[in-house]
This record gives C-alpha cells, structure tokens and sequence, in this order.
C-alpha cells in the first residue's frame, strides 16, 4: 500500500498517518504540508522517525504535485478547517476557495493521472444554517437536547443530522467550499472512474490538537481553564449549552483503513462520520469535567450576542457509515477529554505555540 496525506503535520493529518504506520508496517508512506499552520514543524520529526517521507508542498500548486511518487490512495486533511475562515481577517476569502477548492482540483487531477484513489475529509458544516438555527430545542440540565415533539425538519432525529439534511446555502464559505469538493469528487469518480470515498466528519479532538476556538474546540477549552486563560459563553443566552459531538483521529483512520482496502465495495460514496449522539458535550458540561478534573473553578464570561455561523445544536447520525463499514468509534468522549488533559499538562506552553 502506498498512501499520499495532505496536510500531514496537522492535527489530523499526522494522526492518520501514525495509525497507518501501526495498521500496514511495511507500507510506502508520504506526506505533503506546507506548514503554514503554527505547530505544525512539531510534528514532522515524529512522522519521519516512523518512516513517513514528509515533503514540502502546498496543495494550492499544481506543480508541487508533478513530482510525487505514483501511490494507490490520496487522503486529503489539508483543509482551512475554520467555519470563520475567509471572514475573521486571518485568512483571505480566495485563500479559502484556493485551500478547500483549488487543492481539491490539484489532488483529483494527480488521481486521475495515476490512477490513485480519493479520499475526501469533509465537514458537518456543509449543512444548511438556517433550518440548522431553527431546530427545536429544549434544555435538558446544562445542555440543549432535540425537542422530538415539535416537527422536525426532514433528515433530523434526536439521534442527529444526516446526510439527507439540506445542504443549501448559506453554509459559510468554509462550508460551501467543502461542498463543492464533495460534488468535484463525486464527478471525478463518475467521469474518470476515480475510486472516491466522502466523510463529512464531526468535531475532531485529541491530543497535539491547535489551540484556536474555530478550529479545535476541546483543545482550546481545556488548555485553557488549565492555564487560567479567559473563557466565554458565546451566543444562545451565554448558557454554554450548545452542543457537538466529538470523534478521534484514530478512530476516523480505521474507517479509512476499511475503505482503501475496498474500493469497489457496493455503498454509498459519501457518509457522515462521528463521535454521534453517545459522544455528545455542551461547553458547560465540558466545564464542570474540567473544574474536577484540574481542581479549580474558573470563571467564564458570558455573552448572550448571536453570531453568524454559530449554531445551538449539531451532532451527525452517521448510522449509514456504521452499518454499511461495520465500524464504530472506539475512543470514548471521556477518553478524549483525559487525553487532552494529560496533553495540557505536558506542554504547558501549546497555547502559545499552536494558536498563532
């Protein structure tokens, strides 16, 4: 098996990797960033001292793909993951479309020329905002729950959103950037017979995850309350009652190990992937884990101010994905927040290094 990661020093990247490694020892390796994202340097001579041959490159450059080495399968995690991304002033909105779309294009065309196959990390933010904003809700101790005896939108559950949820716009420009890939995909799949699997994933979280509230809610809440640095309940009366899920890494790759190792299985292409309801966290509850995990309280502001793109409640039903893969996340909420914590404590300083 020879495998091509992109963006393989982030968070994600660099985890799927070392599972790769753990799955398939003698395999061919390789892994493509640009390391742009602080922290990312951190990770690269772990990789290479498994064996993963990290190169320098930016998805964004046609170019920097024609001198690759043929491999059989293409994972792509080099996305701008931040729903703010494009309109906070940290990144520009066509340094958005050319991460999430144009690298999209470049990996299918090297696919195409060397007959590799494609898999697509996508996102729970390709779902549509308003009917998003617009789930009926009750509170439920410290966290808001799915009030079932409202009517429902099609494709919402108290089990969570799938994939027949509507996807219409506005999804933010992270999201529709994503969706655009998603459907890019799928028509390289059916144009040039490109092998194509598509995971609309949950919240990531783990260990080594950047600290930035956009991009790696868990870690940068529990770095946080550790060091003391200020918190805030943002939107929805300033409750910390909104609600995700939250899915490991590792636990993403051995649903991806499954998938390279059958590219002609007869199911759907595209599946939502998470930790699902059972793995589910409102940023109060994650609070209270925290004051008895470190032994101190810690005050959090509050803000009760709405903001674009926030929503109260999503957890992905990926039931499809765990029927039709026979898989299931093995890495427990609890397990991910301890994980994180034992991270905190040593690396003091991740913060600093990874929030930039």
């Amino acid at each position: 098996m020879r495998i091509l990661v992109t963006g393989a020093c982030g968070f994600v990247g660099s985890n799927l990797l070392r599972r790769f490694r753990e799955a398939f020892v003698d395999a061919t390796l390789i892994g493509l960033d640009n390391f742009c994202r602080p922290g990312s340097e951190r990770n690269r001579a772990g990789l290479q001292a498994l064996g993963v041959k990290v190169i320098h490159g930016d998805v964004r450059c046609a170019s920097d793909f024609e001198a690759l080495p043929v491999v059989d399968w293409v994972i792509d995690a080099a996305a701008n993951p931040s729903v703010l991304a494009g309109v906070d002033g940290r990144t520009s909105s066509r340094q958005l479309v050319e991460h999430n779309l144009i690298g999209t294009v470049n990996m299918l065309e090297y696919c195409r020329a060397r007959n590799a196959g494609f898999v697509l990390l996508s996102t729970s933010r390709v779902y549509s905002i308003p009917p998003l904003t617009k789930i009926p809700l009750a509170t439920k101790g410290e966290q808001f729950v799915v009030d079932a005896g409202q009517g429902l939108p099609p494709g919402l559950s108290p089990a969570g959103v799938s994939e027949s949820f509507s996807t219409e716009p506005p999804l933010s420009l992270y999201g529709v950037s994503k969706k655009a890939s998603e459907d890019l995909a799928l028509e390289y799949a059916f144009t040039f017979k490109v092998p194509v699997w598509i995971n609309r994933c949950g919240v990531m979280a783990g260990a080594g995850q950047f600290g930035r509230p956009d991009q790696g809610i868990v870690a940068y809440w529990l770095h946080s309350w550790r060091e003391q640095r200020p918190l805030k309940y943002l939107g929805f009366g300033g409750t910390g009652r909104q609600v995700r899920d939250a899915l490991h890494p590792r636990d993403l790759a051995d649903l991806l190990l499954k998938q390279m190792q059958s590219p002609d299985a007869e199911c759907r292409r595209l599946g939502n992937v998470s930790g699902g309801i059972e793995s589910a966290f409102s940023l109060a509850q994650m609070s209270a884990w925290c004051e008895q995990h470190f032994g101190h309280a810690h005050p959090v502001e509050r803000n009760g101010a709405d903001r674009p793109f926030d929503i109260p409640w999503l957890i992905l039903d990926d039931a499809q994905t765990r029927k039709a893969w026979d898989w299931k996340p093995q890495i427990s909420r609890e397990m991910i927040f301890e994980e994180v914590a034992a991270f905190a404590q040593r690396e003091p300083e991740w913060l600093a290094v990874s929030a930039g």
